[in-house]
């Protein structure tokens, strides 16, 4: 671990730190899901949703980036290639062969689901480790993803 500003100590930033990174690495795949949905998605819903999933992709990349500088400024290395995260998400993979609209709606929401059990564990570490700012990202991060799981959600219904 680096020296940090942040006051938790040493042992529980780590922790924190891994439970970030967890977070981390499936936010980028989930990334990289959303895009392959944006990319090859065909069917009647295809204006809205393509422009739907590109403004998740918009909204993950900030969040991964948020999440990358919070585990720096906690005294750890964000990690965040291809290969790590390919070894390190939580994610269920994202098949290759689908097209239709509403399958990749569906596909999106559960891995969307995925990825708030994750953020809320994070969230849990943070605040047993007396984090309020990492458990405030978090919670801001779950905001806004809660949210484009209910448009997906919503899209099913």
């Amino acid at each position: 671990m680096f020296k940090s500003p942040s006051s938790p100590s040493e042992p529980t930033r780590a922790t924190i730190c891994q439970a970030l990174s967890d977070a981390l690495a499936d936010g980028l795949d989930l990334h990289s899901h959303v895009k392959v949905a944006h990319w090859n998605i065909k069917g009647p819903h295809f204006a809205a949703l393509h422009a739907l999933f590109d403004s998740f992709a918009d909204s993950l990349s900030g969040q991964n980036d948020e999440l990358a500088e919070r585990i720096v400024t906690l005294g750890g290395r964000a990690l965040g290639t291809t290969r790590h995260v390919a070894k390190t998400s939580r994610l269920a993979e994202y098949p290759s062969d689908v097209t239709r609209d509403l399958d990749h709606v569906r596909l999106l929401a559960e891995r969307f689901g995925s990825y708030l059990a994750g953020l809320r564990a994070a969230r849990s570490v943070a605040k047993e480790g007396e984090d309020s700012d990492s458990e405030d990202l978090l919670t801001g991060i779950l905001r806004q993803t809660e949210k484009h799981t209910w448009f997906l959600i919503s899209t099913l219904e």
